[in-house]
């Protein structure tokens, strides 16, 4: 799949594609919405975006990982900490983002609208 000098490429991009939740492949099993990287002339490795519901809980997965408990187990201050961080990396515009937030602070939704519109009237 690749040549010499590509290897430390892909090793480069690799935790950033991880962090995205997306998947490396062959550019030769590339679809049309996969995005090939090219490296000095050569397509290296294709990149599988993730669907954005599935961007949202490998995001959540991280920020637990981060805080080393889940996300239920934080204080409110914490809680809201994370909603904040979450806002401002669009993860209420997907389909059903508030109720996946919600589960996975272990809040409710209207909790989650509370911190919400607590950051937009400070």
């Amino acid at each position: 799949m690749t040549g010499p000098g590509e290897e430390p490429f892909i090793a480069a991009v690799k935790p950033l594609v991880d962090a995205i939740g997306g998947e490396m492949l062959p550019p030769d099993e590339a679809g049309q919405d996969d995005v090939v990287l090219v490296w000095e002339g050569a397509d290296v490795v294709a990149v599988r975006l993730p669907q954005l519901a599935d961007s949202l809980d490998h995001i959540l997965a991280a920020m637990e990982r981060r805080q080393g408990r889940p996300l239920a187990e934080l204080d409110r201050r914490a809680k809201q900490e994370v909603v904040r961080t979450l806002e401002a990396r669009g993860a209420f515009s997907v389909r059903h983002g508030v109720e996946t937030v919600a589960s996975a602070l272990g809040v409710s939704r209207f909790t989650v609208y509370n911190y919400l519109n607590r950051e937009k009237d400070s």
